[in-house]
């Protein structure tokens, strides 16, 4: 199992999502996040200088089988990627283990029901 965290641009998040969805991906979490990056600038709007090193983001979390990871990874990349900087980060990082709380099963299986095996 891994766990994937992908921070992406609050307007590729509907797109992801739809993405996600079509990729059989049906559970996951997400957060707007804040964060800093390697661009310093102000903005000036109205005549007012803004500070925009501190970049407003969406950061989706979601576990999934070994055999999956590709399959959601593409899903993410294909919806949030722009070509311009700022498109996000994606981490996969390994789960040792899953329990579900109402059944106790563990592993792949405490993911998704026996019934729904892809």
């Amino acid at each position: 199992m891994k766990k994937i965290e992908a921070i992406i641009r609050k307007s590729r998040f509907e797109d992801v999502k739809e993405a996600l969805l079509a990729a059989d991906i049906e559970w996951f979490s997400y957060y707007d996040v804040r964060g800093e990056g390697k661009m310093r600038q102000a903005r000036v709007y109205r005549g007012v200088m803004y500070n925009t090193s501190a970049i407003e983001r969406t950061l989706i979390s979601l576990v999934v089988r070994d055999k999956n990871v590709e399959r959601a990874v593409n899903a993410i990349l294909g919806a949030a990627q722009t070509g311009e900087i700022g498109d996000g980060r994606i981490f996969i990082i390994p789960i040792e283990d899953a329990i579900r709380i109402r059944t106790g099963e563990r592993g792949d299986i405490a993911l998704y029901n026996a019934e729904q095996e892809k």
